[in-house]
């Protein structure tokens, strides 16, 4: 078997040393050098980590907390909100990999508004951020940092909030810019299709408003002695003493 040359080396110097005078090789003392591993956590590089606690499966519902809320997210450092974004990104990672399987089981996928809580939290740690490095900026340049953008309106004619960018080719040389974002330009028929959108939005706002309305009415006639405060705050687009003018009001129904 061949011996490697780090080996050979150290055997050869431990020879010269030895074939010494043992006065000398006494007078040898060996030196410890104090030296200290990197202290680390325990890497988790397993694909175990895309999924739930093995106690939590076949569960009907697990219990979780709520999200986190914007007050919270603002007495954080910036180091720990970017653990915190770290670790909400591997739970929505989680939980969409559990979601994919009780699908591809028919399987119902236990507390579902996990997925929301988790969203919700990713969403207010993302304004914070935001709202941090407005401030910094507007400090330091006097403006806010943000991608400018402006109120454009599409070849549909509705509008939209486009986000502006930098590009190496002007505008009117910007073949791919201009296929990609195409505005509004008059066009009869684009016209039509508004004047019918507006319709069909005016309507469904009509019929929700009336669908409140009634249901305000059924909501007076069950429970007369009902809090007209907290009605009010559940529909808020809806007229209560309106409402009890109403010939609906107080008909023959008599509550249980």
């Amino acid at each position: 078997m061949a011996v490697p040359n780090k080996i050979l080396g150290i055997y050869n110097l431990f020879k010269q040393f030895s074939s010494r005078d043992s006065l000398k090789w006494a007078t040898l003392r060996p030196v410890l050098i104090s030296n200290r591993a990197i202290s680390t956590s325990n890497p988790q590089r397993g694909l175990m980590e895309f999924f739930d606690d093995k106690t939590n499966w076949g569960a009907n519902e697990i219990k979780c907390g709520r999200s986190w809320r914007k007050e919270e997210l603002r007495l954080k450092s910036n180091s720990d909100l970017h653990k915190l974004w770290f670790i909400l990104l591997k739970e929505r990672n989680m939980l969409l990999t559990m979601e994919e399987e009780a699908n591809e089981r028919v399987q119902v996928f236990p507390s579902p508004e996990r997925l929301d809580k988790v969203a919700e939290s990713m969403e207010n740690l993302e304004e914070v951020v935001r709202e941090r490095n407005r401030a910094y900026h507007e400090l330091e340049t006097g403006e806010t940092g943000e991608r400018p953008g402006k109120l454009a309106t599409n070849i549909f004619g509705l509008n939209y909030f486009y986000k502006m960018s930098e590009h190496v080719i002007p505008k009117y040389m910007n073949k791919t810019w201009r296929k990609k974002y195409q505005f509004f330009k008059h066009d009869p028929d684009v016209e039509a299709f508004l004047v019918k959108l507006r319709e069909r939005l005016y309507l469904n706002k009509r019929r929700k408003h009336t669908r409140d309305f009634n249901h305000v009415i059924g909501l007076l006639n069950r429970f007369p002695n009902m809090d007209m405060e907290a009605l009010k705050q559940q529909y808020p687009d809806v007229d209560i003493e309106r409402a009890k003018r109403s010939r609906k009001y107080g008909g023959h129904f008599e509550p249980k």
